[in-house]
């Protein structure tokens, strides 16, 4: 089977970057939506699904890897976070971090940072960083937007982020365990069960597909619940 390349090539992001410091925000929708399209053709071989459960005390549960720089990760974001909240389900967040992008480690090391914070604090940030990502264009921008983020939420910014690296190690451990699985695009997008009926499947296409796949994800666990409290004739 060739090869498939990530989702977020730097050429691509590139380009989006350029046109939207031209022509705004506005631009970064559609070409997000075309990005989400092509994933759809360019689906997860999955090598290793170790990974793909749900939390502890949970049935089903989202599971995604994606790119704090990537605009289609930016696209479904707030889909993801909708949809978990609707149906009241885990919603894992991994780091895959595009090696061409220029600051979307230093995006997701900040990010880590904000979680020791506690109080949802880092998925706040991750939030924001990609409602604001057209406008963010380099990582001197993106010190800036963090040092105004920290300052709004009453956090002091210290001047070495992650001065052991630990930080920047769990970010490495996200997208090592991504590539086990087998996740070569962002996003990468997972329903996740607890039942071997349907362990997992792939969300290809986030617009048309996140609700239909949670909806038979429900199903299926709600079916295997039942078939286990049976008694056994």
């Amino acid at each position: 089977m060739p090869a498939m390349k990530p989702l977020c090539q730097p050429t691509r992001r590139s380009l989006l970057a350029s046109a939207a410091r031209v022509l705004g925000a506005a631009l970064v929708v559609p070409a997000a939506g075309m990005l989400m399209a092509e994933a759809a053709s360019n689906p997860t071989k999955v090598l290793d699904s170790s990974a793909l459960r749900p939390p502890a005390g949970a049935s089903v549960a989202i599971v995604e890897w994606g790119d704090l720089e990537c605009p289609a990760c930016a696209h479904a974001n707030p889909l993801l976070k909708e949809a978990a909240a609707k149906y009241k389900i885990p919603w894992v967040r991994r780091d895959y971090v595009i090696a061409a992008h220029p600051w979307s480690k230093n995006a997701a090391i900040y990010a880590r940072w904000f979680d020791t914070r506690g109080n949802g604090l880092g998925d706040a940030y991750r939030d924001a960083v990609f409602a604001s990502q057209a406008s963010i264009y380099n990582v001197n921008m993106l010190a800036q937007f963090t040092q105004n983020f920290a300052a709004s939420h009453g956090v002091g910014l210290p001047f070495a982020i992650d001065p052991q690296n630990k930080l920047a190690a769990l970010v490495q451990s996200d997208a090592d365990l991504g590539r086990r699985t087998g996740v070569v695009h962002t996003p990468t997008i997972f329903i996740v069960t607890n039942s071997k009926a349907l362990p997992y499947v792939e969300v290809e296409n986030a617009d048309r597909d996140l609700y239909r796949s949670i909806d038979q994800a429900l199903s299926v666990t709600r079916q295997t619940a039942a078939a286990n409290h049976t008694p056994k004739k």
